[in-house]
């Protein structure tokens, strides 16, 4: 008995890991990053990995189908806040960087 526990713990196991193990894939639609009132607005269409912050951003918009992450550093590599699909956050001071 203890021998089949074993067994189906480790089918479950590996079942788990395919599930989360899918390929990364660019979303579809648009991030876009409002700065100030006399700048355009940078817009990035089916984003896919890490962007650096226009000078002065203030609000990120998620108009994408996947999540995004807005990071202190530019390079995307320290733990960041989660914006979600249809959603928008403004941008703390000083922030560098967003990931999807």
């Amino acid at each position: 008995m203890r021998r089949f526990a074993t067994l189906m713990a480790l089918g479950v196991a590996g079942l788990m890991m395919g599930v989360t193990a899918t390929p990364a894939q660019a979303a579809t639609g648009q991030v876009v990053v409002f700065s100030t009132e006399v700048t355009p607005l940078k817009t990035y269409e089916n984003p896919e990995g890490c962007y650096s912050f226009p000078l002065f951003a203030h609000v990120l918009n998620n108009q994408t189908d996947a999540t995004v992450m807005i990071h202190p550093d530019p390079f995307c590599g320290a733990p960041g806040m989660v914006v979600l699909p249809g959603f928008g956050m403004h941008v703390p001071e000083g922030y560098g960087s967003f990931s999807v």
